[in-house]
């Protein structure tokens, strides 16, 4: 079974510490070119910042990082641990110094940079990419609920909800799962719930959501 975690979406996020103002981005990327690019981009945005370091990982390719002039390990390689801590690939970030005039010390700049990377991924969200069984539950309104839970209970997403005379759930079920959770349905609802297959999906999947303003 192929499973990896990338970004859901691109993000921005910023914060201000002891008046130096960090922002962050994060983009998912498929090559080392695109990510490339990002950086050249930003760099070109925020040219009168004082650092704009990066880092990438390219799922099965080269992993890069860049303190841009802040003190070595102090910036690019606590971001680049922010992404490798949650198993996310084919994921480009740049956190953006504003310098503000008050040293932060190396313990500073390594929480900073650190909180600018996973603000940003947090703000993206994660997605998981693998191979789901996408699987259709027609219910009555009265077990649409506890159908959702069953879903999320066994690793699933809820992809659509069709509201008609019942309820359809459209959702996706880990392969290896799929069919526990058909017979699990069965099972609870005494034969009223019959689950029908509806082919097999390669893709990536929101995981966690992005964080809530």
């Amino acid at each position: 079974m192929t499973e990896y975690y990338i970004p859901t979406r691109p993000s921005e996020t910023e914060f201000v510490e002891k008046r130096s103002r960090f922002i962050g981005h994060v983009w998912r990327v498929e090559t080392e070119e695109e990510a490339r690019a990002q950086i050249e981009a930003m760099k070109k945005r925020y040219y009168d910042a004082r650092h704009n370091c990066w880092c990438y990982i390219i799922k099965d390719g080269p992993v890069r990082y860049s303190d841009d002039g802040e003190p070595q390990g102090t910036a690019g390689q606590p971001m680049l641990n922010v992404f490798q801590r949650e198993g996310v690939v084919n994921v480009c970030c740049v956190v953006t110094r504003y310098f503000g005039g008050i040293l932060l010390g190396a313990g500073g700049l390594v929480r900073a940079y650190t909180q600018g990377a996973k603000d940003a991924l947090d703000a993206a969200g994660i997605s998981v990419v693998r191979r789901w069984v996408a699987m259709e539950v027609p219910c009555t309104y009265g077990q649409f609920e506890n159908m959702r839970r069953e879903v999320d209970a066994f690793g699933g997403v809820v992809e659509n909800v069709d509201y008609g005379a019942d309820v359809v759930l459209s959702a996706l079920l880990p392969e290896e799962r799929a069919a526990g959770f058909s017979a699990h349905i069965l099972d609870i609802t005494a034969g009223t719930v019959e689950v029908l297959e509806d082919g097999e999906r390669f893709k990536d999947v929101p995981w966690r959501g992005p964080a809530q303003a």
